[in-house]
């Protein structure tokens, strides 16, 4: 690893499946040695409310789950928002992030009077600019073209193997969503790789 521990953090919101993105990824560490730790945070408790999961990743001995603010080293975000949000209290200069650019309209936007989705184009450049790498992988818009849109998270799971940046193999990854799920696993494989693909 290029560092130890390695800081991901997934944020979205409630009902994009952040969490089982965290434990597949840290699943399929543990697989290989690593030591992992995850912990959850949740906003609004219903669906649509801020989600995020801390992943720590050590080569070396199990860490607190917490990861301390401005000590992020990975961002997952899974909607732009989110990861913005995410960025303003986690980033840094090193961070990398791998965003899903489809909006989801968090609740605070939906439920609130006057609130307003930022323009995406300005939100994308805004994250792009405070970050060390930023990859925009339409995860959304890809699962969609495979027929489930709930493949977006895994397409995410591929861009962040094709990355590099943290050591989850893709044999660790199959064995996994073997384990986890057995009766969709050739989907769940046929995303990871799609994921992969869209940063080749």
């Amino acid at each position: 690893m290029y560092k130890d521990p390695v800081n991901l953090i997934v944020a979205g919101v409630g009902g994009q499946g952040n969490v089982m993105v965290s434990l597949v990824v840290g699943n399929a560490l543990v697989q290989d040695r690593y030591f992992v730790t995850i912990g959850e945070t949740y906003g609004a408790s219903q669906r649509g409310g801020s989600v995020m999961s801390h992943v720590k990743v050590s080569a070396v001995k199990q860490y607190s789950p917490l990861i301390p603010e401005g000590q992020g080293d990975i961002i997952m975000g899974m909607e732009p928002v989110e990861t913005m949000r995410i960025l303003k209290s986690y980033g840094n200069g090193d961070v990398v992030t791998i965003v899903n650019p489809r909006p989801v309209y968090p609740v605070d936007f939906t439920g609130s009077a006057g609130a307003v989705y930022p323009d995406l184009d300005v939100l994308l450049a805004q994250i792009k600019s405070i970050c060390y790498k930023t990859y925009i992988v339409p995860a959304t818009a890809e699962a969609q073209k495979m027929g489930n849109p709930m493949m977006a998270n895994m397409i995410l799971i591929g861009a962040l193997v094709q990355t590099g940046w943290l050591p989850v193999r893709q044999e660790a990854l199959e064995k996994t969503l073997h384990e986890m799920f057995p009766k969709a696993v050739m989907e769940n494989i046929e995303a990871l790789n799609r994921g992969r693909e869209l940063l080749m």
